[in-house]
């Protein structure tokens, strides 16, 4: 009995420090309208739609003594089979590297062409 006592509570508190060792997701954004802080080493998620099949995509244009790129991926909407030319979602991860203010910018544009179809700037504290 004392054996099956002490095996349950090694289980639990083995469960508990492996579920504390998780780390918190990053908080994501879509917004511009939205304040952005974070503390040095945490990292935040820009998310935008997208559809690259188009040849427009995201680009990102930002300070890096303040931020650290991380992660450029792109998630396609779920489609049926055979459906080309779907769109998604393009997402920025980025981690603080040092306090400060700053900005990112995300222009949507063909990377062969001067003109941009649309713009975004997201405003950053990092504390």
């Amino acid at each position: 009995m004392n054996r099956l006592i002490i095996l349950v509570t090694a289980s639990v508190l083995l469960g508990g420090s492996v579920i504390g060792c998780v780390s918190e997701q990053p908080k994501e954004y879509t917004d511009p309208s939205q304040d952005i802080e974070l503390g040095v080493g945490e990292q935040f998620i820009i998310t935008l739609e997208s559809n690259p099949t188009t040849g427009y995509e995201w680009q990102a244009d930002f300070d890096e003594s303040l931020l650290r790129l991380v992660q450029d991926e792109f998630k396609p909407a779920k489609t049926e089979p055979g459906m080309t030319g779907v769109g998604g979602k393009q997402s920025f991860t980025f981690q603080g590297v040092k306090k400060g203010k700053t900005e990112v910018t995300l222009t949507y544009k063909r990377s062969w062409e001067e003109v941009f179809a649309e713009q975004k700037v997201f405003a950053i504290s990092i504390k």
